[in-house]
């Protein structure tokens, strides 16, 4: 399973280096050391193996997706959404089973708890997708038991901001999400949050960034072109041919900032959804 990872950045960087799925918070010894089949096999994968890093299980990389050592050695394959010059993009794994109902348990009691505040945030976030008359439907309940996607808290020493990942094979989507409360503290911004937790749902869907193809548009730095993978793009009808500036699935996000769903998305979600 491919996990995504909102990472730390630098405290006074953060319109530029602290991204909804972000940067690590030092790049410049993430490759020392990592040998160059493995960066051939991220790269083969489409991911980028720039700034690459060793962690327990796997490998994290473009700062924030995690791969298992099983995802290189067994491949992955992907098509690609495009929109307009700054794509949109999801993975083959999308949910299935249409039209379907999502629960999701955000835990704000006992151990890996997050403050009641998240809560209210969620509901935010889940209210954009339902507002949107998908096939998918999401649905916030109050116990942990049989829900199909539950938020909880990061380990205080976690360096990133938040975690997800793509749905699985069968159909279902990713079934968790891991949120950095330490990081974001106890009350933080309702949109900017809901944002955030947005966007992981996002990823739990299916949804990879909408400047995969140059993360250098949201989070800053050199321009780098994945590719798509050797499975091509396929560009989705009806959507502009320019930069997309306010996605919600935009690699790197702004202190505070709130991104609800542009038109642009909401072409990308009903064309999946």
């Amino acid at each position: 399973m491919l996990k995504r990872f909102l990472t730390l950045s630098v405290l006074s960087l953060l319109i530029a280096g602290l991204n909804s799925c972000g940067k690590k918070q030092d790049d410049s010894n993430l490759t020392q050391g990592l040998p160059i089949d493995i960066q051939n096999k991220i790269a083969s994968l489409g991911f980028s193996p720039e700034n690459a890093s060793k962690t327990d299980g796997g490998y994290i990389v473009e700062g924030d997706i995690f791969l298992t050592d099983e995802d290189l050695n067994a491949g992955w394959s992907e098509t690609i959404l495009r929109v307009g010059e700054s794509e949109q993009y999801r993975t083959t794994k999308l949910v299935t089973n249409l039209p379907r109902n999502i629960t999701v348990h955000i835990k704000t009691s006992g151990s890996n708890a997050l403050p009641t505040s998240y809560a209210a945030a969620l509901d935010v976030a889940l209210a954009r997708y339902n507002a949107q008359s998908l096939l998918l439907t999401f649905t916030r309940v109050t116990s942990a038991s049989g829900a199909n996607v539950k938020i909880t808290k990061a380990p205080a020493n976690a360096g990133y901001l938040a975690s997800a990942g793509f749905p699985t094979n069968n159909g279902n989507p990713y079934s968790s999400i891991v949120v950095n409360s330490t990081y974001l503290g106890s009350n933080p911004n309702q949109n900017y949050l809901a944002t955030i937790l947005a966007h992981e749902m996002g990823h739990c869907i299916g949804f990879r960034h909408t400047d995969y193809m140059d993360r250098s548009y949201s989070c800053g730095g050199s321009y780098y072109n994945e590719g798509s993978a050797g499975v091509g793009a396929i560009n989705i009808p009806g959507t502009p041919t320019g930069p997309d500036p306010n996605s919600w699935m935009l690699a790197c996000i702004g202190a505070n900032q709130n991104r609800p769903f542009n038109a642009n998305d909401i072409t990308a979600l009903n064309y999946l959804y």
